[in-house]
């Protein structure tokens, strides 16, 4: 039985600045990513809160991400985001384990890495789509300093809002009303070191071995609330 995230209609706008002083997100279900992944320091398990709402026009996504050594490299589109400090959501426009899901990875630069992930493409084997460049809103706060790891960082937040018509097509299956699901993964990727690439994943939902976070078995379901 897959674990549900109940989101919440947003009743104001919603401006896209990383913060959170709108009321509906007040009312949205606060959900920490409880879930780690190759830990191997103390610091490397750090506390992050995820919320979500909905309207008629965008998904809203918040990361609230305590973080004593924030990092980030990537600058580029289609890159690497995910070996820095980083936000990550995938999903799945059905109540379903499909074999394919829309991810949305970005740093704390804003470079994105977004992609269309198809779990058997030919022969058994998984691939992605990176030709799907889609506009969406991103804004981040720093409480720290990027890339300064001689003094303690406080953390960062992120907020998105993707937009319903980037899934055009595939909306069909489940459209966005009061009552339907999709499924999803929230998760974040923690970095603490300048150099090399370890970094440490946290996830909403429980992903097993770890060897694929890509695996849509282990997504759990958003359902559309009042």
């Amino acid at each position: 039985e897959q674990p549900i995230y109940s989101i919440a209609r947003a009743s104001t706008p919603i401006t896209i600045d990383g913060r959170l002083d709108e009321v509906s997100w007040q009312k949205a279900e606060a959900r920490s990513l409880d879930y780690f992944y190759k830990v191997e320091k103390p610091t490397d398990q750090q506390n992050t809160i995820f919320r979500m709402l909905w309207d008629e026009e965008n998904l809203y996504a918040h990361f609230t991400c305590e973080d004593q050594y924030i990092t980030a490299r990537e600058t580029k589109r289609d890159g690497q985001p995910y070996l820095d400090d980083c936000a990550e959501l995938f999903l799945i426009p059905a109540p379903d384990s499909l074999k394919m899901h829309y991810g949305f990875e970005v740093n704390l630069f804003k470079a994105s890495n977004d992609f269309i992930h198809l779990t058997e493409i030919y022969q058994g084997q998984r691939g992605a789509v990176y030709a799907f460049d889609p506009e969406y809103e991103v804004e981040v706060t720093v409480d720290g300093s990027i890339n300064d790891h001689s003094d303690l960082d406080r953390g960062w937040t992120m907020e998105f809002a993707i937009p319903w018509r980037l899934f055009k097509g595939m909306d069909k299956f489940s459209p966005v009303v009061v009552g339907n699901q999709w499924a999803f993964l929230a998760l974040r990727q923690e970095r603490n070191d300048l150099e090399g690439s370890r970094r440490t994943t946290s996830t909403i939902f429980p992903v097993g071995d770890m060897k694929n976070v890509h695996h849509p078995n282990r997504f759990g379901l958003m359902e559309f609330a009042n």
